[in-house]
């Protein structure tokens, strides 16, 4: 599979998902990419029917005017009528392209632009709903943005030390809640969800290499989340507390699988053919 971000038959088809989403004509194709792109589309048009007011660094407009100016002069987009062909070998070669070829040269400058549109929007979306939380504007945004990342990350561990960083954002905005508000025990459910994802993956990580280096990233994680959930334990009403309760328990449940895979790995005993919510479930050793 490509996983590269912007090669080019992942930018095309792309371009054709979101052409399509705005009402463009429609490609009697799929791809094994839509799965994957159509996060990125529903962002696009997030941004489109709500553009963010923010400002651009000066440094980065700079940087990415002179990468693009780069990129042009080495792909040949753009260039001046000195480099055209003479009249008679422009004419011998216009009878032998295919039409594919003049699509392929304006889709090409089309993908330049979307890229430099899309490092502008998506940091300056990022910018403006960071400190977003449940009922506000630019929160669907947000998520939005975080559906995005885990689409364009490839492998398992990148994936589950994402998925830890949300867990840590859930909380963050739950901390923000005040009792009373139904959205506290739903943000928490979030942030577990996210928790049992990011843990997952990186168990399943160390169970396949047999190597328990990517649990260090699960250790961070514990250490942090248990101190600030601790804090909301006597906040908000009864059920908000027994909800944060709910939460301190599962990070004890991924405490002790850590621990015993660290001992599976280290005895040989090795893993069950087993899993549950949090991977794979380690051998007793003997």
């Amino acid at each position: 599979m490509d996983n590269a971000l912007f090669s080019r038959r992942r930018a095309e088809r792309f371009a054709q998902l979101l052409d399509e989403a705005n009402g463009g004509r429609r490609h009697h194709v799929r791809s094994r990419d839509d799965d994957g792109l159509m996060p990125l589309v529903t962002l696009g048009r997030q941004l489109g029917a709500n553009p963010p007011v923010v400002e651009v660094d000066p440094e980065f407009r700079t940087g990415l005017r002179a990468m693009l100016l780069a990129t042009a002069a080495r792909e040949g987009v753009g260039a001046s009528a000195a480099t055209k062909p003479t009249e008679k070998s422009a004419s011998v070669r216009g009878s032998l392209l295919p039409a594919v070829t003049a699509r392929r040269a304006r889709a090409r400058g089309a993908i330049l632009i979307g890229i430099a549109a899309g490092a502008v929007a998506v940091s300056g979306i990022s910018a403006a709903s960071e400190d977003a939380v449940p009922g506000d504007a630019l929160y669907g945004m947000k998520r939005g943005t975080e559906r995005a990342q885990l689409a364009l990350t490839s492998s398992d561990i990148s994936k589950g030390q994402l998925f830890l960083d949300f867990a840590r954002t859930r909380l963050a905005e739950a901390a923000t809640l005040r009792g009373g508000q139904s959205g506290y025990r739903a943000v928490l459910d979030d942030m577990d969800e996210d928790t049992r994802q990011g843990v997952r993956l990186l168990a399943g990580a160390a169970a396949q290499r047999s190597d328990p280096a990517s649990l260090a990233a699960v250790d961070a994680f514990l250490t942090a989340q248990r101190r600030s959930l601790s804090a909301l334990e006597d906040r908000g009403s009864r059920a908000d507390r027994a909800r944060t309760s709910e939460s301190l328990a599962l990070l004890e449940s991924v405490a002790e699988r850590a621990d015993a895979m660290r001992a599976a790995i280290a005895c040989g005993q090795g893993f069950t053919a087993s899993s549950d919510s949090l991977g794979p479930i380690p051998a007793t050793c003997a």
